[in-house]
């Protein structure tokens, strides 16, 4: 089955390729291995070089990807653009800070010396999404490739001009050929390069089903794997809270790329003695978006990636509707495109599909809650642990139920956003393992003890 890369908002063919054959594959791992045995021994200051130039090329080259995104999977450019922004200071980040992470740690012991040292797995296969197209593989490949190791880029089938186009500037970067290379392949052949042994570790970000799959079949195998899946992050609004900015972030965080984030404020837990007060302000800001054309640099809210997403959309919905959801309803989208009205529902209970489902798309759930306690209990009643907001004035009591959420990001007062500075990754379902900072940058290594006799 060919790759196709549709225009979401214009149901336009892009572009279409044949996938690689699995003869095409084994033979792109053997070149990845050859770069291996050379990239690996370079020491960490010149595996470094290329991030510099990367973030420049990222810079230089953001209104061009950022159209490119808008094309292939429908986000707003000002949202692209912001996130090859994002791309960059990620490279900026590893440049400053690899070199020093990386360095062997010495321990003291009994032994004339005990250090440490931090050597590549060698090659890792990265399993990516469509959401942010670029941000995903930047954080993925930059910390693992500063480590010494190679990369194999698997992304999702509707974005592969995207996927072509990050080979690409690696390349153009300095990063040696293939060191970091595009496989156009479906889900079947990357499992196959698991099952195969021919790859050394893997990095998926994508849903619950993909990551259990992809995780059990890396287990079998004894691969080392990293996980980042569906989230369904509660955002809790205490009475005390700024109800005006709380509800214009909840917006921003639950609108934001049609919705389509896994850190989306997904669950919206408010007082009940401020409820219809924060409602009324999260409609009011809901219908100040502009819902259009993605090449448009006005527009918030464009389309959903794929037309079946609306299919599943409308079920979530409806199934809330059905068991008696009230619903608020949004701007009025273009007839034309892969549309959904942005919706706001509220009488949710927890049987409601969007309640017990990930709901990806531009449809936000306002449940209310009695008291602390209640907050919590509802907060937790999931089986995903990504990311969760509190909003209070009383930053104290704040810092004592952000160690009581399940959940890997926990953000006060404001939305959860992923910072390269900053460790990245759930708990429970949302997966394990963690991206980003110091902690990222150690994931796809072995971490070696070497010990000095007297």
């Amino acid at each position: 089955m060919k790759l196709k890369s549709i225009n979401p908002f214009t149901g336009e063919l892009n572009a279409e390729f044949d996938p690689m054959s699995d003869q095409a594959c084994r033979e792109a791992v053997l070149k990845a291995r050859g770069a291996l045995a050379k990239w690996k021994k370079l020491p960490v200051s010149d595996r470094i070089k290329p991030l510099a130039k990367l973030a420049s090329i990222l810079r230089r080259k953001k209104e061009e990807f950022g159209r490119l995104a808008a094309l292939e999977m429908g986000k707003p450019v000002r949202q692209a653009e912001s996130e090859l922004e994002k791309c960059a200071l990620l490279c900026d980040y590893y440049h400053q800070s690899a070199e020093q992470v990386l360095r062997p740690e010495t321990m003291e012991t009994e032994a004339s010396q005990s250090y440490v040292v931090f050597d590549p797995l060698g090659v890792i296969l990265g399993v990516m999404p469509w959401n942010y197209p670029f941000w995903q593989v930047a954080r993925w490949a930059a910390p693992a490739l500063a480590a010494g190791n190679v990369c194999l880029l698997k992304h999702a089938s509707n974005v592969p001009l995207t996927a072509l186009e990050m080979e690409k500037i690696f390349l153009e970067a300095g990063f040696p050929e293939h060191v970091f290379q595009t496989l156009l392949i479906g889900p079947r052949s990357a499992e196959l390069l698991i099952e195969q042994d021919l790859v050394d570790g893997v990095s998926l970000t994508g849903s619950v089903a993909a990551g259990s799959a992809i995780g059990s079949l890396a287990g079998s195998k004894l691969k080392k794997s990293v996980l980042e899946l569906g989230g369904s992050d509660p955002f809790m609004v205490f009475a005390d809270a700024d109800l005006e900015k709380a509800a214009r972030v909840a917006v921003k965080s639950r609108m934001g790329n049609a919705g389509q984030s896994c850190i989306a404020a997904k669950r919206i837990i408010v007082a009940r003695s401020v409820f219809e007060t924060f409602r009324e302000k999260f409609v009011e800001a809901l219908n100040g978006l502009k819902v259009g054309d993605p090449l448009d640099c006005s527009t918030d809210l464009g389309p959903v990636a794929r037309k079946e997403f609306l299919q599943i959309l409308e079920r979530q919905l409806g199934d809330a509707i059905k068991k008696g959801a009230s619903v608020f309803w949004g701007p009025e989208p273009p007839e034309r495109g892969c549309f959904f009205r942005p919706a706001v529902l509220t009488d949710v209970t927890a049987d409601m599909l969007v309640m017990t489902e990930e709901v990806f798309g531009p449809i936000a759930v306002l449940a209310s809650a009695a008291d602390e306690g209640e907050m919590i209990r509802m907060a937790n009643a999931t089986q995903l642990g990504l990311g969760a907001a509190i909003w209070t004035r009383d930053i104290e009591k704040a810092r004592k139920l952000a160690r009581e959420i399940d959940a890997g990001f926990v953000a006060i007062n404001c939305m959860v956003k992923s910072d390269p500075r900053l460790p990245f990754g759930g708990v429970k379902k949302s997966g394990f393992g963690r991206e980003l900072s110091h902690y990222g940058l150690k994931e796809f290594v072995n971490i070696k003890t070497v010990v000095i006799g007297q």
